[in-house]
């Protein structure tokens, strides 16, 4: 005879009210946390990107200096050229050539305009990015004093509950192991889709103790028998007798 079979339907209930119990407690404790541990990843993630734009903030400037200075030998070279064809005017031999000489200057000028508003525009955004790399500084500095202090309350809590959550984790994992897979896999389904986490619940003031809906006098009679699984017609829960777990205790 297997020990499924050796075990009553009352002995089954029972192991898994005392898993959905200590469960419970585990619930709780993750609840003190609340919100802490999602704000904390929020910040982490929030500071990295920040992180990421100062870097490419700074690489952008780097990038604009280097534009610059790249204008600024443009308008050197240009200064030597127009200064060249100048002389070179003096000693053509006719019109056509001081003609050509003449427009070349023109473009140098022209080249000079140019590399002069290039520069111009480019200290007027570099002047721009660094007001962006201060505010986002700013912002970092802000952030990363936020999470300082989430953090600090986070290890404050978890300190506090860590050994009490390791004690309850091995006894759920024990009281798991008194509970037939069939069952275990549906209070696991159970349990999973409510955000409270309760599974098996038991009969209070002819409602279920999970979502409170009536319950039928028959079905609380057969309830009271312990001969089988008993689910809730509203919310799908285990039920269980009050009586039941109240005697246990």
């Amino acid at each position: 005879m297997s020990k499924e079979k050796e075990i009553s339907m009352e002995e089954k209930l029972l192991k898994l009210y005392d898993l959905q119990t200590i469960d419970t407690q585990i619930d709780k404790l993750q609840t003190l946390r609340g919100e802490l541990p999602l704000e904390v990843k929020d910040l982490e993630d929030e500071i990295e990107g920040l992180n990421t734009r100062l870097t490419n903030l700074e690489n952008e400037v780097v990038t604009m200096k280097e534009d610059i200075a790249h204008h600024k030998n443009n308008i050197v070279e240009a200064t030597t050229l127009i200064a060249k064809y100048t002389k070179q005017q003096n000693n053509v031999k006719n019109n056509r050539e001081f003609d050509a000489l003449t427009k070349e200057i023109e473009l140098q000028n022209l080249e000079i305009q140019l590399s002069e508003k290039k520069t111009k525009d480019g200290n007027y955004k570099i002047e721009a990015k660094k007001q962006m790399t201060e505010d986002a500084k700013a912002k970092l500095a802000v952030k990363e004093g936020e999470l300082k202090i989430k953090k600090k309350e986070l290890d404050k809590i978890i300190s506090e509950t860590d050994k009490e959550e390791k004690e309850l984790n091995k006894q759920s994992k024990v009281a798991e192991k008194g509970v037939d897979d069939r069952l275990l896999s549906a209070y696991n389904r159970i349990r999973g889709a409510y955000r409270n986490g309760l599974a098996v619940v038991t009969v209070e003031r002819d409602a279920c103790g999970g979502c409170f809906a009536e319950i039928p006098p028959q079905l609380q009679v057969e309830i009271s028998q312990r001969k089988k699984v008993i689910l809730c017609e509203h919310c799908g829960r285990i039920l269980v007798a009050h009586h039941l777990v109240m005697n246990e205790a």
